[in-house]
C-alpha cells in the first residue's frame, strides 16, 4: 500500500512559465532529447521535407516542457485504472516504434508457397531490407503496422483508405539489379474478389465474367480496390530491367538475346519413373521435396511428376531403380492464361515474347499489336485515361500515337520455373510496388513436420537467403 502510494506520489505536474519549466528539467532528459532530435533531425533530411520540422516543438514538449499532460494518467488514484493506462502507454509508444521501423528500414515477411525453392523454402521467415532500394513514404499512411491489409480475427480492412499520398521514395543505397530476390506488392491485387483471390480477379473476369463475379458475392466475396502498398506482399527474382528487351525459349531466359545464367537452385518439373517401386518418405526428405510437391501421374503407382534442381536430378539418376527422369515440356496447344490477361500472343510459360520491359522516361510508338502489352501500365499504374476509338488513340482525351512512360518497371520470375505464378502471368512490376529485398533468414518451418521432430530447420538459421545472386553480376 505504501509502495503504490510512493508510485503515486512520484509523477508532479509541471507548472509554470517556459522559464520554470525548463529549469525544472533534468540533465537525463535533456541527453535524451538531444538523441531523440537528432534522430528526428536526420529523418527530415532523409525525407527531403522541411515542413515535417513543425513537429520538433511537439517533441520539446514531450521530453522537456510538458505543457500537455503526457504522464497524467501516473497521477491516477485509482490503481487498477493507472495500471490500464501504464499498458495502453506503452502499447502506443510500442506501435508507433514498430510503425517507423516497419515504414523505413525493415520487416518479417513469411514465405507462403514455394515459387522461389529451393532458393527460398516454404515457412522461412525474412528479414526485408527497405533501405537498399529506399523505402517508401507511405502512400497509405493511416493503417495498423502489424497487418498488411486485413486485421485478423476481425476480418476488415487494417487500413482507412484516405488520406492517399503521391508515390515518392527515399533516397537508397542502390536500384534493384539483376539477380535480386525483391519483394513487392502484388501489381494484379489492385481489385480483389475477397472470397476468390487464385487466380487473380482479371483472369478470374477472363474465366467467369465480370458481371457474373459482382452477381454472385456469396461465391466470389466482395469486390474492392486496394491502394498500392496496401496490395498483398509478394516475392520474387528480378530478370528482366527497365529497357531490356525479354524473352523465354525452351524455359530459359534471354535479355536482348543473351541466355541468362541458370541459378544453382532453379527448379524444372521431370517425369520421373522407377521399376515398380514407390518412391518413399526417406528418399524424398532426402532430396528435398516437400509433401505438396510429390505429385504422382494419374493411371501409375511408379510415375512421378517432381520439381528437381539439377543436382536432385542427378542424386534421383544415380538410384539404380530409377528408369526415367526426364523434363516435362508443355504441350503448345494448350490452353495457358499468360500476360497479356485476354490477348493471344500464342505464348506459353516456356516460351515467351519477346517483350520490351518499359523505363521511365521512354517513348513507344502505339500501335494495335503493342498496345495489350503496355495498356494496364498506361491505365493502372500511371493514372491515365486510355480510349481507343476507330483505330485512334486517346490517351487523357488527347489523340496520340506515343507514350512516355513515368515509371520503371520490373520483370519477376520464381526460381521454381515450371511452378511460380510470377511476371509471365501478370506482367510487369512497376518501381512503386517495390518494398524491398530480404538480406536474412531469420527462421524456417517445416511444416510438413512438428516443432519436436525436425519442425524447425535449424541449418538455414541466420542464412543469406540468395546465395546464386553473383552468378547473375
Amino acid at each position: 500500500m505504501n509502495e503504490d502510494k510512493n508510485k503515486q506520489e512520484e509523477y508532479v505536474p509541471q507548472t509554470g512559465s517556459l522559464g520554470e519549466r525548463l529549469a525544472r528539467v533534468k540533465g537525463t532528459r535533456w541527453a535524451r532529447f538531444g538523441v531523440v532530435t537528432a534522430i528526428f533531425l536526420g529523418w527530415v533530411y532523409w525525407m527531403g521535407n522541411p515542413w515535417l520540422l513543425l513537429a520538433l516543438p511537439l517533441l520539446a514538449d514531450i521530453y522537456l516542457t510538458q505543457f500537455i499532460p503526457w504522464g497524467g494518467w501516473k497521477g491516477i488514484k485509482n490503481k487498477s485504472l493507472r495500471t490500464l493506462c501504464s499498458w495502453i502507454d506503452a502499447i502506443v509508444y510500442a506501435l508507433v516504434l514498430v510503425y517507423f521501423l516497419f515504414l523505413f528500414v525493415g520487416q518479417n515477411y513469411q514465405i507462403p508457397s514455394s515459387s522461389l525453392e529451393k532458393t527460398l523454402l516454404t515457412g522461412d521467415f525474412l528479414w526485408v531490407n527497405k533501405t537498399v532500394y529506399g523505402p517508401r513514404v507511405p502512400q497509405t499512411p493511416l493503417h495498423f503496422p502489424l497487418a498488411q491489409n486485413t486485421l485478423p480475427f476481425f476480418n476488415c480492412k487494417s487500413y482507412i483508405d484516405k488520406p492517399q499520398l503521391a508515390y515518392h521514395r527515399l533516397k537508397g543505397l542502390r536500384s534493384v539489379e539483376r539477380g535480386d530476390i525483391v519483394v513487392f506488392n502484388f501489381p494484379a491485387g489492385d481489385t480483389v474478389a475477397l472470397k476468390s483471390q487464385n487466380p487473380d480477379y482479371y483472369t478470374q473476369c477472363l474465366e467467369y465474367g465480370r458481371e457474373n463475379i459482382l452477381a454472385n458475392p456469396d461465391r466470389f466475396g466482395e469486390v474492392i480496390y486496394r491502394p498500392v502498398d496496401r496490395r498483398e506482399n509478394y516475392v520474387k527474382r528480378c530478370l528482366g530491367l527497365p529497357g531490356d528487351w525479354l524473352s523465354i525459349r525452351d524455359g530459359i531466359v534471354y535479355i536482348d538475346g543473351k541466355a541468362l545464367p541458370q541459378p544453382e537452385h532453379v527448379q524444372y518439373f521431370y517425369h520421373v519413373a522407377t521399376d515398380g517401386r514407390m518412391i518413399d518418405d526417406m528418399t524424398f526428405e532426402e532430396l528435398g521435396i516437400s509433401v505438396e510437391d510429390r505429385h504422382m501421374l494419374q493411371g501409375g503407382t511408379s510415375d512421378y511428376l517432381l520439381p528437381l534442381t539439377q543436382s536432385m536430378k542427378a542424386q534421383l539418376e544415380s538410384y539404380p531403380w530409377v528408369r526415367v527422369v526426364e523434363r516435362m515440356v508443355s504441350d503448345p496447344s494448350e490452353s495457358i492464361i499468360t500476360y497479356p490477361v485476354g490477348h493471344d500472343y500464342g505464348w506459353t510459360h516456356e516460351n515467351y515474347g519477346p517483350l520490351w520491359i518499359p523505363k521511365k522516361g521512354m517513348t513507344i510508338h502505339l500501335t494495335a499489336e503493342n498496345l495489350p502489352k503496355y495498356e494496364r501500365c498506361i491505365r493502372n499504374y500511371e493514372g491515365n485515361t486510355l480510349e481507343v476509338k476507330d483505330g485512334k488513340f486517346f490517351i487523357n482525351g488527347q489523340e496520340t500515337n506515343k507514350y512516355t512512360f513515368k515509371m520503371d518497371y520490373y520483370w519477376m520470375m520464381g526460381d521454381n520455373r515450371d511452378n511460380s505464378l510470377d511476371s509471365r502471368y501478370w506482367g510487369f512490376v512497376p518501381e512503386d510496388h517495390i518494398v524491398g529485398t530480404p538480406n536474412i533468414i531469420l527462421i524456417s518451418f517445416d511444416k510438413d513436420h512438428s516443432l519436436f521432430t525436425g519442425g524447425i530447420r535449424w541449418n538455414r538459421i541466420l542464412r543469406i537467403p540468395n546465395p546464386d545472386r553473383e552468378s547473375f553480376q
